[in-house]
């Protein structure tokens, strides 16, 4: 049996195995969070495209992202509809299919341009994980600064192999998870596997194959599992109250002006007395901007002088004529003495990208987002009395680059404020707190996760969880959190590992390319000669 043909399917199988794939690695993600299944995911994924061409393989992955990405994002549906969720999820399993077309060749031509056992199931695994970490890194950025959701390492907030974030960062755990993957995949292909021509034979491993094959599995398993969490270094502790007003602040919801800021106001006022640094409350708390309304600035000062420490609020704020989704950092009697512009607002939802040429697709959900945002170009720091602490609002904490900029920066804490209201009881919620569990501990940061409607929650840097508020409920969380000043090796080296994996994923693609067309073009001076029907046509030498 050839390596082609090895383990494949037919292909209305091998669509119907990338479905229940796409199925399966979205449980093991937020709120089913069954981890274990992400490995077991990406593994049927892969097997249904063994045996494919190009093509074929970019038929797979487009059926098992729609699979995976719809399901994933189902969220979208509850207020905006089925049309911003088809087309979501139909861009990001574009990519999706793109990466897994690009798989498929590296999975039949890999085994011929590495023929030795270590390249059969060194390098093909590590080939394999670099491009699927490819097409999660541009999918990340681009276009309209990307959606940096799904991600495979998205999947492990909960899992023992979290705390490897602090290493190697988001794009390296999801090389790894992958990487596991792959490497059971070939180990199933290996006793099927023909040698190259001219490699001796190697075929099959004898009665003890299975017995090797699944030692070296769990070998590769239990060498990550006993990494040790990067070790965290305090620089001292705040205490520091959060207020989650449980107001419906989402896009459709008929508020009278001031009710947002009242409910988070309100929601404060039982901790009037307590002893904090300073208050937190979510992106969009205060609905009427305290830096053009005397009324509502009369409401911070109260809150700020009430309990004796600056407040971190959420407004929209006006600008030069530009509309912005801000974090203010107000101390009473000085007004707003920092502001923090999001830097990345999402597309389609708070700015409209190219609104002339998408309009016409969809006007009516077009016209719903009547206020672009302008995108913020401020820094993410506050300075709270010598606390420093990075600041994101909802999407930036899915930014990479927002992330290593606060780091850069000297964050000792990162305040994450977001609004869900728009998403209800729905997974979105969990899966956004799952990114702010994986940035305590890719960071060494505790992470507040402040919502106006949850889930409200305040991380540790070893990825526990200190504290949590029910959701849709209003209540505060008043904690004393450490503060690092320490630096991750994830932190450290930044981008480069994912540049690093994503470069040998494109190279080994580029090398397996450039053999399936050294094998399909004739030896010179060659003629055909005809072989028995299913054998394919091979050639010979003329004189």
């Amino acid at each position: 049996m050839s390596l082609r043909r090895a383990l494949k399917l037919p292909l209305w199988a091998a669509l119907l195995l990338a479905v229940g794939a796409g199925i399966v690695l979205d449980a093991a993600f937020p709120d089913r969070d069954w981890w274990a299944l992400a490995p077991v995911g990406v593994l049927l994924m892969l097997l249904a495209l063994l045996g494919r061409g190009p093509w074929t393989g970019l038929l797979v992955g487009l059926v098992g992202g729609l699979a995976f990405w719809l399901t994933h994002i189902f969220w979208i549906t509850l207020y905006l509809g089925a049309v911003p969720w088809l087309a979501l999820g139909g861009l990001q399993s574009i990519f999706f299919a793109v990466g897994l077309a690009l798989t498929a060749v590296v999975l039949s031509s890999g085994p011929r341009v590495w023929p030795t056992r270590l390249g059969r199931l060194g390098v093909v695994p590590i080939v394999v994980a670099g491009l699927w970490t490819a097409r999660e890194a541009i999918s990340a950025v681009w276009p309209y600064g990307g959606f940096a959701w799904g991600r495979v390492a998205l999947s492990q907030s909960e899992s023992p192999l979290g705390s490897l974030v602090g290493w190697v960062g988001l794009s390296g755990l999801s090389f790894l998870v992958v990487f596991v993957a792959a490497l059971v995949l070939q180990l199933l292909r290996e006793p099927l596997a023909l040698p190259a021509p001219e490699s001796p034979p190697r075929l099959g491993w004898g009665a003890s194959a299975p017995l090797w094959q699944s030692t070296l599995v769990v070998a590769a398993i239990t060498a990550l599992l006993v990494v040790p969490a990067f070790p965290i270094v305090e620089s001292g502790t705040a205490r520091l109250a959060a207020v989650q007003g449980a107001s419906d602040a989402g896009l459709f919801a008929q508020n009278e002006p001031g009710q947002i800021l009242n409910d988070h106001a309100s929601a404060t006022l039982p901790l009037i007395g307590e002893p904090v640094d300073f208050v937190v409350w979510p992106e969009n708390a205060s609905d009427i901007d305290p830096t053009r309304s005397t009324d509502a600035a009369r409401v911070a000062d109260y809150i700020s002088t009430a309990m004796d420490a600056p407040l971190i609020t959420g407004t929209i704020t006006l600008q030069d004529g530009t509309y912005y989704n801000s974090s203010l950092l107000w101390k009473s009697g000085e007004g707003a003495v920092d502001i923090y512009d999001k830097v990345h607002p999402v597309p389609f939802a708070e700015y409209m990208p190219d609104r002339a040429f998408w309009r016409p697709f969809a006007p009516d959900l077009i016209d719903l987002i009547g206020r672009d945002y302008g995108i913020g170009t401020r820094d993410n720091i506050f300075d709270i009395d010598g606390i420093m602490a990075g600041i994101a609002i909802c999407f930036d904490i899915a930014d990479d680059q927002l992330v290593h900029e606060m780091i850069d920066d000297h964050a000792e804490i990162i305040l994450a404020q977001t609004n869900n209201a728009d998403f209800g009881y729905t997974d979105e919620s969990v899966q956004q707190l799952a990114i702010a569990r994986l940035r305590a501990m890719e960071t060494g940061r505790t992470v507040v996760n402040i919502s106006t409607v949850g889930t409200s929650a305040i991380i540790t840097p070893d990825g526990a969880t200190l504290d949590q508020l029910p959701v849709w409920e209003p209540g505060s969380m008043v904690q004393t959190v450490p503060l690092s000043a320490t630096v991750t090796p994830a932190m450290e080296v930044g981008r480069g590992l994912e540049w690093l994996l994503s470069g040998l994923g494109l190279a080994g693609f580029l090398l397996c390319v450039r053999h399936a067309r050294t094998r399909r073009t004739p030896v010179s001076g060659a003629r055909k000669v005809p072989k028995p029907r299913g054998l394919g046509t091979v050639y010979s030498l003329g004189r």
